[in-house]
């Protein structure tokens, strides 16, 4: 048996329905970036395994890279549930575990510092980019937007504990008063800083 089937030489593949799809269809753009965010968290391991300090982070990243397999398995219409309120459940006990061991957050954080901060970082992007895309299907759902959520946060404590173990500062971007006065002084929107 051969390991390519030829189905999708003329643009279309089947979802996990049968539904056969245009391959330029946002479902696969939605679980092709899942797929991304998952490849990158597996970096993101790779770069903690030479940490021993991060044995918890690594087997929650773990659980993190088995639960987007699930979301890519509901994202192509899979029957059945594949995300629950226990995932949510689950990413918030993390991170207020987390959070019990970090200083509070004054600013926001830039993408710098060690090699396993940055991957930290890309991971939050996709995850960004990965609620932007599933949200302009059908199929989005207040669960997926909660464990959306729940995971940029928890992508962001992991990278405040790399900063603590690696002994790399947290680079701040500007504070939240700093962010203020320019507001009220050059009349900006929030969002632009």
């Amino acid at each position: 048996m051969s390991i390519y089937t030829k189905t999708g030489d003329a643009g279309q593949t089947s979802l996990a329905d049968n539904q056969r799809v245009s391959k330029a269809d946002h479902r696969l753009e939605a679980y092709g970036t899942a797929d991304e965010l998952n490849a990158w968290v597996g970096m993101l391991r790779a770069a903690l395994v030479q940490l021993s300090a991060h044995q918890n982070s690594d087997a929650q990243l773990l659980w993190i890279q088995n639960k987007l397999f699930n979301l890519g398995a509901s994202l192509s219409a899979a029957p059945g549930e594949w995300l629950t309120e226990d995932d949510t459940r689950q990413l918030e006990h993390w991170i207020d575990d987390m959070q019990a061991l970090l200083p509070p957050l004054r600013a926001f954080i830039l993408p710098a510092g060690s090699e396993t901060v940055a991957r930290c970082h890309v991971c939050r992007t996709i995850t960004r980019r990965l609620t932007l895309t599933s949200n302009t299907l059908f199929v989005q759902s207040y669960k997926l937007l909660l464990v959306y959520n729940r995971l940029i946060i928890s992508l962001i404590q992991i990278k405040k504990m790399s900063c603590k173990h690696d002994q790399s500062p947290i680079r701040g971007a500007f504070s939240r008063n700093y962010r203020a006065k320019v507001v009220k002084t050059f009349g900006l929107c929030k969002c632009f800083l």
